[in-house]
C-alpha cells in the first residue's frame, strides 16, 4: 500500500532559529512556526485561532533558516512529520510530532507586502510557493538513523546525462 507524509505550512516564527551541532557534526535547527485560521462562527462572529508547529531542520538548511530567519519572520516549509518518543526523567513516556523541514521559502516580509508583522493583505501569500527564494536540498543515500541529509556537492557538466 502506498504511503504519503507530506505537510506545507507558512507562517511566523514564535522565536529566533536555535542552531546546533550534533557529536556527528551534523547542523539541526529548531524553530516554531505559528499558523493562524481566521473563520466565521455559525453565529457570525469572527473568530482566530492558532496552531504552533515545532520544525526541525538539518544540515545546509539548517544554516541558512538560522542565518536568515528571526522571530516574527514569516516562512512556508514543505517537510515531513516525525514522532520523537523518550523517557523523562520519572520514567513516563513521553512523544512530540513535528516537522522535518525539506523545502522551504522566504515569504516577503517589507511593510506593505503582506507578510510581516505589519499585517497587510495577502500578496505574499497568494504568490506560489516556490520561487528564487527557496531552497530544497538533495539527499543522500547514506544510512543515518533515517534521518535525511544534504548533498553538498555541486553539478558539474559531467554530472548531466544528455
Amino acid at each position: 500500500m502506498p504511503n504519503l507524509n507530506k505537510v506545507m505550512l507558512m507562517g511566523n516564527l514564535t522565536r529566533d532559529v536555535e542552531l546546533k551541532t550534533t557529536t556527528g557534526n551534523q547542523n539541526v535547527a529548531s524553530l516554531s512556526l505559528a499558523i493562524n485560521r481566521k473563520f466565521r462562527t455559525k453565529e457570525g462572529e469572527d473568530r482566530e485561532e492558532t496552531t504552533f508547529v515545532d520544525c526541525e531542520a538539518w544540515g545546509k538548511t539548517a544554516e541558512i533558516l538560522a542565518k536568515y530567519l528571526s522571530k516574527g519572520k514569516p516562512v512556508y516549509i514543505e517537510g515531513r512529520l516525525k514522532l520523537d518518543s523518550w523517557e523523562d526523567k520519572d520514567g513516563q513516556k513521553r512523544s512530540k510530532m513535528r516537522v522535518v523541514i525539506e523545502e522551504f521559502q522566504f515569504i516577503d516580509s517589507r511593510p506593505g507586502a503582506g507578510g510581516g508583522a505589519s499585517g497587510g493583505g495577502e500578496s505574499s501569500a497568494s504568490r506560489p510557493p516556490r520561487s528564487e527564494g527557496s531552497y530544497a536540498p538533495t539527499r543522500s543515500s547514506g544510512s543515518n538513523g533515517g534521518q535525511q541529509q544534504s548533498d553538498h556537492r555541486g553539478i558539474s557538466d559531467e554530472d548531466i546525462p544528455f
